[in-house]
């Protein structure tokens, strides 16, 4: 059966609502859980790679264990490398503004510094914030066509290292606080992971763009010359046009693929406390347009922390 076929039949096209022209829709009417048939889990999947982030409002039932039941329909769950998961989960990842934990605010795909990084997120808004808080994300698929054609040619040769060792000057005011947790997990942990700027993705075989705040230099180019082709890649990836925003409220989920988007998360709340959870799904090594694929440069592995969340 086709995926269009998947959709209609589990998903009526009625229900689907398109929050901005070339990602980003809202699906009405489902009830989250790891319960759901699989036409259904088949067409959310199919929705999810035709426009980027899913979202879903009122899913209030959802607890760790359900949102964790839920993501498992899509494939392994896995833990962010440099923590531990919240207590009881096999991959959950808190996100508190009321303690010091690990900041979002910067353009970024997640956890690009291991090879085969999570294909699809699902977070879920556990403590929102009255006013601020919104997540914006971009489709990169959309930003590589975007570029003239003699600078897809540049990108799709190009290679760049990731690297889960902070620098602060990308992050706005960082606390001490702040700079003690990334200080501890960077002492015990550290990967370096080396992907093409430019990736094929697995199921849709679009190109899309690899970037954001975990790269470090790209391969061969010195510093200089590199960080002017960052810039211009990534004001691509960050236009308006490639872009949508999601007001959460209390009990929303979102749904990414993590291969052909990078996301932004707003820090405009003020002292009030904003507070989601994040359950990954295990993803593919990528391959670039000639067929080599990403590697690990680096892994060296402590005893992580407990939980620095």
């Amino acid at each position: 059966m086709s995926e269009t076929a998947f959709i209609d039949s589990g998903i009526p096209r009625t229900d689907v609502v398109k929050r901005a022209a070339r990602i980003g829709a809202e699906i009405r009417n489902i009830k989250l859980s790891g319960d759901l048939p699989g036409q259904i889990v088949a067409a959310i999947n199919g929705l999810l790679l035709e426009h980027k982030v899913i979202f879903f409002r009122d899913q209030g039932h959802l607890d760790d264990a359900e949102q964790e039941r839920f993501a498992l329909r899509f494939g392994k769950l896995v833990p962010v490398p440099t923590v531990a998961p919240s207590k009881g989960t096999l991959s959950m990842l808190e996100l508190d503004s009321a303690g010091a934990g690990i900041r979002a605010d910067v353009w970024h795909a997640d956890v690009t510094y291991v090879d085969a990084y999570p294909k699809i997120l699902v977070l879920r808004g556990v403590v929102i914030p009255p006013v601020g808080g919104d997540t914006v994300w971009s489709n990169t698929a959309a930003a590589y066509l975007d570029l003239p054609r003699p600078l897809q040619r540049l990108a799709d040769d190009l290679w760049a290292v990731h690297s889960n060792a902070y620098d602060f000057a990308v992050f706005d005011h960082p606390s001490e606080a702040e700079k003690n947790v990334y200080d501890e997990i960077n002492s015990k942990t550290n990967f370096e992971a080396q992907h093409p700027v430019v990736r094929v993705h697995p199921e849709t075989g679009e190109r899309a763009l690899v970037l954001g705040g975990y790269v470090k230099r790209f391969a061969d180019i010195q510093k200089y010359d590199g960080e002017r082709l960052f810039g211009l890649f990534l004001s691509h990836v960050t236009a308006s046009e490639n872009t949508v925003r999601w007001n959460w409220k209390q009990g929303d989920v979102a749904i990414w693929d993590n291969r052909a988007t990078m996301h932004y998360a707003v820090k405009d709340y003020g002292d009030q406390r904003r507070v989601v959870r994040r359950a990954a799904v295990d993803g593919e090594v990528p391959v670039s347009v000639d067929g080599r694929c990403s590697a690990m440069r680096v892994k060296v592995i402590g005893q992580p922390p407990a939980n620095v969340v």
